[in-house]
């Protein structure tokens, strides 16, 4: 078999080494805390037209580095460039640019859609503070056209938010999220308080639209099997760090990291990879991203763990002899090593 090599594309967003800190919280007694790292030194990259899957437990950071891309939250450190410009850089015409470039669907929407607009002013809202997007005697019908797109009966669109079902709001906001056209949109966590029916049909949307429209997703879930079916490639995060990272299927197949294959594992039916179908229970709880362990992060609940994984802090590193020539983990003592 030969080895997965990614195409040599530029990237639509990097992220390198990105840092975000929140303020502590101290008691009426002593000081305030320290900031606390939710997340702790992220780099990843999302080409043009494909997704890319971050998964992780709740609290790893995840949603945080969302936020971070749409600039919800400043980063502390560490740089996240769109079409090669980081964002903190940008004059006013570069960040005009990039907020039309990046659009992002959030997990709720009934929270997200305003209750006093009707969904044709949800959807045409953004071109009031763009202007150029669309031309006003063009609006009502791009509006219709945008609903259709969706799955949604254009003439409905003087209804409210909450005249809708969840997955009928759901497909509000992706509406929304596509009236300024944007090549990349972040979808954080877009299916999880749907029933498994309306996920799935919400799934086959963005997949329909990412054929039609060439958009690019950052597809953030706890659910293994919505990304390993939505994904290109996969990111795994552990604490405020991407431990492991690689094409789907080579992921899902041939795990490297212990976080990983205890996730797939307490997820999935058994794999080939699996020595037997027990699931792996893994000990301990997961530490505060305000004082993490010294060494590898996951160390105090990893079944392989020895002195150096205490003290010793692993890099992301290439896997020798994988099939996919960007398989990245970051383990002193990764599962090649023991097969």
């Amino acid at each position: 078999m030969s080895v997965v090599e990614a195409p040599a594309v530029p990237s639509l967003l990097a992220i390198d080494d990105l840092v975000v800190a929140y303020p502590g919280r101290g008691s009426l007694l002593s000081r305030a805390a320290p900031p606390t790292r939710a997340v702790a030194g992220v780099s990843l990259t999302v080409r043009p037209g494909e997704t890319l899957g971050l998964v992780g437990e709740s609290g790893c950071g995840k949603s945080t580095v969302a936020r971070a891309i749409v600039g919800l939250v400043p980063p502390v450190g560490g740089s996240i460039r769109v079409d090669g410009v980081d964002i903190a850089n940008m004059d006013a015409g570069q960040r005009r640019v990039w907020r039309r470039t990046v659009q992002m669907v959030f997990q709720d929407p009934y929270a997200s859609l305003d209750p006093r607009m009707t969904v044709r002013r949800l959807v045409s809202e953004p071109w009031a503070i763009h202007p150029d997007v669309v031309p006003a005697r063009r609006r009502a019908e791009e509006v219709d056209r945008i609903l259709s797109l969706v799955g949604l009966d254009p003439a409905h669109a003087d209804r409210y938010p909450h005249q809708f079902s969840g997955g009928q709001r759901q497909r509000i906001m992706i509406a929304r999220a596509l009236a300024l056209r944007p090549r990349l949109l972040i979808c954080d966590e877009p299916v999880s308080a749907l029933d498994v029916s309306i996920q799935a049909q919400i799934i086959n949307l963005l997949s329909d639209l990412q054929r039609e429209l060439g958009i690019a997703y950052l597809f953030i879930s706890h659910d293994l099997s919505v990304v390993r079916h939505v994904s290109r490639r996969v990111a795994v995060m552990y604490l405020g760090r991407i431990v492991e990272e690689g094409a789907t299927e080579t992921l899902f197949e041939r795990p490297e990291h212990p976080y990983t294959t205890a996730l797939l594992s307490a997820i999935l039916p058994a794999e080939p990879w699996l020595e037997r179908s027990d699931r792996i229970v893994l000990g301990g709880d997961v530490a505060s991203p305000a004082s993490p362990p010294p060494g590898c992060r996951f160390h105090p609940r990893c079944w392989r763990a020895d002195g150096r994984c205490a003290v010793e802090e692993p890099r992301l590193r290439v896997i020798p002899g994988s099939l996919d020539a960007h398989h990245v983990v970051a383990c002193h003592h990764p599962s090649s090593e023991s097969r």
